[in-house]
């Protein structure tokens, strides 16, 4: 029978698993970790941002709620999802906008943004 301890370390993992859930889902968005089913790099900033954000609120609306450990594992997650992102964005500023877009198709692109 499973004691109120051992149910606080299941919840304990699954808090830490949720985040590290997270934190690879925004790597693999952000073109740092290759997408386990395609086994191809897929970049998709603003994705990468929403998975961000997605900790973020986890972050806040927690805070008071979490061991010391806890705390600081998200805290360590968030400052590096957030260096990488800042990485990406400045790789896509850098860049000419036609080297940005899938060159795939030989086809031009032309439009407003």
């Amino acid at each position: 029978m499973d004691t109120k301890e051992e149910k606080s370390q299941v919840k304990d993992e699954l808090f830490l698993h949720l985040v590290f859930m997270f934190q690879t889902a925004s790597l693999q968005q952000m073109g740092k970790l290759a997408n386990p089913v395609t086994q191809k790099i897929e970049r998709n900033l603003e994705q990468a941002k929403y998975s961000i954000d997605i900790l973020e609120v986890i972050q806040e609306k927690t805070k008071g709620n979490l061991n010391e450990g806890e705390s600081k594992f998200l805290d360590n997650v968030l400052f590096e999802l957030r260096m990488n992102y800042l990485e990406e964005q400045k790789k896509d500023e850098s860049m000419p906008k036609q080297e940005n877009k899938s060159s795939d198709s030989g086809q031009e692109e032309k439009g407003g943004g």
